[in-house]
């Protein structure tokens, strides 16, 4: 049952089939909201979450996408507002991480993460934008990384990108501000998701002591800070970047 938080609301989320992007589909829908996102490869998982929206009583849309496509982006985009009859909130949430030491990397390993977890953000915020500055109102909210706060060892191309996030999130709600539109940014430290099933316990074990409050992170613990941020509840925020790491970055 909706709480209303997002009543009416249509929301469109990049990398919507796996992790924290499904938790804030979920979540999204149960606030009240219809959802659209996209997938990459996980068609079957995307195909049941979009039924799993509806059956909260929202409309809810899988579309395929690569998020690094400009010209892919606007189309997803167009879409999802004619098929929700409109659009709201935007959440880029889709990633790739591949990692490497810097003396090692390939330029294709530091281009692939660049052109997804920065180009793509890009791609949807401008796909979004005449729209959303039409209407004098909108929500955008990237979710990035404490790692583009703080740097990872064997992560400068995923550090850059996340970095770069944070840099065009103040950046456009500079820009976007004076037309209703706020922009803000959630940076996770390590969320327990299906991804990270297969980090070695050693490694898990080193990010809960880096944590204050000696938990590690879950799915719904980002998505419900996103629901905030998607809602009227923030109006007054923009520009922000609000870590949900359990006190791992300090």
């Amino acid at each position: 049952m909706s709480s209303g938080l997002l009543e009416g609301k249509k929301a469109f989320v990049t990398g919507g089939s796996q992790g924290i992007g499904t938790s804030i589909v979920q979540i999204l829908a149960d606030e009240g909201a219809d959802v659209a996102f996209t997938y990459r490869r996980h068609k079957e998982e995307a195909l049941t979450l979009a039924e799993e929206v509806k059956a909260k009583g929202r409309k809810g849309l899988a579309l395929e996408a690569d998020t690094s496509d400009f010209k892919r982006a606007q189309e997803v985009i167009d879409q999802a507002k004619e098929e929700l009859g409109g659009l709201d909130i935007l959440i880029n949430n889709a990633g790739m991480n591949w990692d490497g030491v810097i003396w090692k990397m390939k330029e294709e390993q530091f281009d692939a993460v660049i052109n997804v977890d920065l180009k793509g953000y890009f791609n949807y915020i401008r796909a979004v934008t005449p729209g959303f500055r039409e209407q004098k109102s909108g929500r955008i909210i990237n979710v990035t990384s404490i790692n583009g706060l703080r740097g990872k060892f064997g992560q400068a191309n995923y550090a850059a990108a996340k970095s770069g996030v944070h840099g065009m999130t103040k950046a456009v709600a500079k820009e976007l501000g004076g037309r209703g539109i706020t922009v803000n940014a959630v940076a996770p430290g390590l969320i327990l998701t299906a991804m990270m099933d297969a980090m070695p316990e050693e490694a898990k074990q080193a990010s809960l002591n880096e944590t204050a409050v000696r938990r590690l992170g879950e799915p719904d613990d980002v998505a419900h800070v996103v629901a905030f941020f998607a809602s009227d509840r923030a109006r007054h925020v923009t520009g922000e970047i609000i870590k949900v790491d359990g006190g791992q970055y300090i």
